[in-house]
This record gives C-alpha cells, structure tokens and sequence, in this order.
C-alpha cells in the first residue's frame, strides 16, 4: 500500500502486534507509544509561525482522512499521536496520516 495515496477506510479492528515493525518501517521518524496502541512523533520548528503553519497543514490531512490525532502544540514544536479509539489501538489509518504528514514540507521529525 502506498501510504501517500492511500484513503483511510472505516477500521473495526486493531493491526496485530507482530505486524507493527513492518507498518512502523513505513513512517521514519515515528515510534510506537510506551502504551503499545498509539505511534508518536515529535516536530520542531524554528519559531511560532512554522509551528502554526505546520498544525493547520496537518489538520487539513486529518479533515481530509477524517482521522484525527492528539496534538500537543508549543511555540517551536509540535507532538502527534494517532491511535484509532474504535479498534482500541492501531490500524493502517494512523500510518497513512502519519506518512502523509511525515511528507509535508515542514514535516521534519
């Protein structure tokens, strides 16, 4: 699956753990959360407005997926997490938001 491209779909059912390193692999830069159901990623900028900027651009991808993380947002970086709540853990939803927001160009982890 092409993660850039692809669509999120309505997902009942959590990835299995064993197939979390290969869908991990996919999304340099993120990392599964200590809680096991959740990836996470840290964005720093060089000041308020490449943040901002960033956080709008990453709520378009999330309206457009209809999938939406955690944020956590600072003056100089910006903290992702994406689990989804239905499936009470990870499917291949949150890795296409995060390759998508991984590739925008203020994305640097």
């Amino acid at each position: 699956m092409n993660l850039l491209i692809a669509q999120c779909s309505p997902q009942r059912e959590a990835l299995a753990a064993a197939d979390l390193p290969a869908w991990l692999a996919q999304v340099p830069g993120w990392k599964l959360a200590a809680s096991g159901s959740a990836i996470e990623c840290r964005f720093e900028f060089h000041n308020f407005y490449q943040t901002m900027a960033f956080v709008n651009a990453v709520a378009e991808i999330a309206h457009g997926q209809d999938h939406h993380p955690e944020m956590q947002v600072s003056f100089d970086a910006c903290a992702l997490s994406f689990s989804t709540h239905t499936a009470k853990g990870l499917t291949s939803n949150d890795f296409i938001c995060a390759a998508q927001i991984s590739a925008l160009p203020e994305g640097t982890a």
